[in-house]
């Protein structure tokens, strides 16, 4: 079996991704839920098992009528596109937390002038 400097490089950032998201489910950080938790794991370890066993979509490919070995290619691709899904949601959440903490604290502060 030979390895692929794309195959080691996808390994690497699924696991990475898997890693991340179980420590942050288990250190319990808020909007980190067991829903989102099982979407990683599927998503990642998906890439890890399409990667390791090649000829697995190799097979799904002649099923769906996609011939030759463009399957790097769009693993590439999937990955890259999921990556940047997942960093742009962590960074909305993000947002919206901010938000809702600098609303909270307005709302006080006028709380607070109305009752002077």
């Amino acid at each position: 079996m030979n390895i692929h400097l794309y195959q080691i490089a996808v390994i690497i950032i699924s696991s990475l991704m898997i890693y991340q998201g179980l420590n942050r489910y288990f250190k319990k950080q808020e909007n980190q839920s067991f829903l989102k938790l099982l979407i990683r794991l599927i998503v990642w370890g998906g890439m890890i098992a399409i990667v390791i066993y090649p000829k697995a979509s190799m097979s799904l490919a002649k099923i769906i009528g996609i011939e030759g070995n463009i399957n790097a290619v769009i693993l590439i691709g999937f990955l890259f596109i999921f990556l940047i899904i997942f960093k742009l949601l962590s960074a909305i959440e993000r947002l919206e937390q901010d938000l809702s903490v600098l609303t909270r604290k307005d709302a006080l502060k006028e709380i607070k002038n109305q009752n002077r």
